[in-house]
């Protein structure tokens, strides 16, 4: 089973770095497949945590190859900082790929991403002002710089000067801002590339080959379903394909390649910035389920919006991309409380609903319809399998699986490396 898809079930910060890097002491390949330096992973080693951005996680497990593919955008200074930043710590950087067809990330990016944030104003999405939705509409506009182009001065001259030139009117005649030169650009973009040179292939043609050999390749999904491009919470959503299909189109290799899709949910939800959330939580409840759980983000440091566990959103997950395993981190979080409540259902104007509306509009109005589970007050932190669970603790899990429609295969009952519950193997 050599291809495994890492997906988020929810909207982000389900701890896809975590499950990872479970699979990385027996994983030949990490890919990174869609997405920038947008999303974090926080991978926490014995007594290190490691906060990444852009790099795959991967990157951390010796032995790993890690990946960035063609469906990420890249801004080269994270890139670099990120990698000077784990060699101080003594990490091995030096077996990283970088896909020659990857887009790169400019200083006019990050710019238009602010500017036109703050032009919304209450209609602000919650961008984080990286510049990774104009570098993916100038890929789709076919205006975009790739990663191979900084090999050719000339060829990269002219793409800088006609991205530049809709741009210009556009800070200059509607933000009032200066234009942005050419050769700044230019310039900007050209000191990197003896630096990234050593780094760059053909992706895809490396990824088949290995597939090929049978060596275990693991997907790695930045983002969640639920702001995925075409079946997020539009338009509160990434400007990628953040489910299971762009683990495809975003590494370079044929779907067919892909052998199992793992969801990683946690045992509440959580999302950042704006949109709609049905079971968010504005009293005590939620303070304290964030307080528990360090609800920042690992990129922004924005504080996390709180609610209970989702379970129409994990079917639709489910579906939307196949998933055959879940994982459920973060059910530590929830010891103490006397009664923990799960959304089953939707309540839409009077109206019940099982699954996801297809309408934004009743998905926005949605209340959830909740059924509530008994508590524990055991410390789970150290077990390491189910039966050394609490009772209470075991009935939730499985009430989320059979909610859910996917089995629970892995559990996280804290945020060490080895603070996990295997109850399938992900890879056998």
């Amino acid at each position: 089973m050599p291809g495994i898809v890492i997906v988020g079930v929810q909207w982000g910060d389900e701890g896809k770095g975590k499950a990872t890097d479970l699979l990385g002491e027996r994983t030949e390949w990490v890919v990174k497949f869609n997405g920038g330096n947008n999303a974090g992973h926080t991978v926490v080693i014995g007594d290190e945590k490691y906060a990444l951005h852009l790099l795959p996680s991967g990157i951390l497990s010796p032995g790993v190859t890690p990946v960035i593919g063609n469906g990420v955008v890249v801004d080269l200074a994270v890139l670099f900082e990120e990698l000077e930043a784990l060699e101080a710590r003594g990490v091995d950087t030096s077996k990283l790929k970088l896909s020659s067809s990857a887009h790169i990330i400019t200083h006019a990016h990050r710019t238009l991403d602010k500017v036109q944030e703050r032009f919304l104003g209450k209609r602000q999405i919650g961008t984080t002002g990286r510049g990774i939705g104009p570098t993916y509409a100038d890929k789709i506009s076919r205006v975009g710089i790739r990663v191979q182009d900084l090999f050719d001065e000339s060829i990269l001259r002219q793409k800088v000067e006609g991205a530049l030139e809709q741009k210009n009117h556009l800070l200059v005649k509607v933000f009032n801002r200066r234009d942005i030169t050419v050769d700044e650009i230019v310039d900007d973009l050209l000191s990197y590339a003896e630096r990234v040179r050593p780094m760059v292939c053909d992706t895809g043609l490396l990824l088949d080959e290995a597939l090929k050999r049978g060596d275990v390749v693991v997907f790695e999904g930045g983002q969640a379903t639920m702001l995925d491009i075409d079946h997020g919470t539009y338009p509160f959503v990434t400007s990628s394909t953040a489910t299971a299909a762009g683990a495809a189109s975003g590494s370079g290799v044929g779907p067919n390649r892909l052998d199992r899709i793992v969801g990683i949910v946690k045992a509440y939800t959580t999302r950042v910035g704006a949109g709609p959330f049905p079971t968010e939580l504005f009293d005590e409840n939620g303070e304290w389920l964030a307080k528990q759980g360090h609800e920042f983000g690992t990129t922004t440091g924005r504080a996390r919006r709180v609610g209970w566990y989702d379970a129409p959103i994990t079917r639709y997950a489910t579906r939307i991309n196949g998933i055959t395993d879940l994982v459920l981190t973060k059910l530590d979080v929830l010891t103490g409380l006397e009664e923990i409540p799960v959304c089953v259902a939707y309540d839409v104007n009077g109206e019940r609903f099982d699954e996801v509306p297809v309408n934004q509009s009743d998905f926005h109005h949605a209340t959830p319809i909740l059924e509530n589970f008994p508590g524990w007050s055991e410390d789970i932190t150290g077990a390491r399998t189910f039966d050394e669970l609490p009772q209470n603790a075991r009935d939730y899990v499985l009430a989320l699986e059979e909610i859910s429609g996917t089995r629970i295969s892995v559990i996280g009952v804290g945020p060490g490396r080895d603070q996990v519950i295997v109850r399938h193997d992900l890879i056998d």
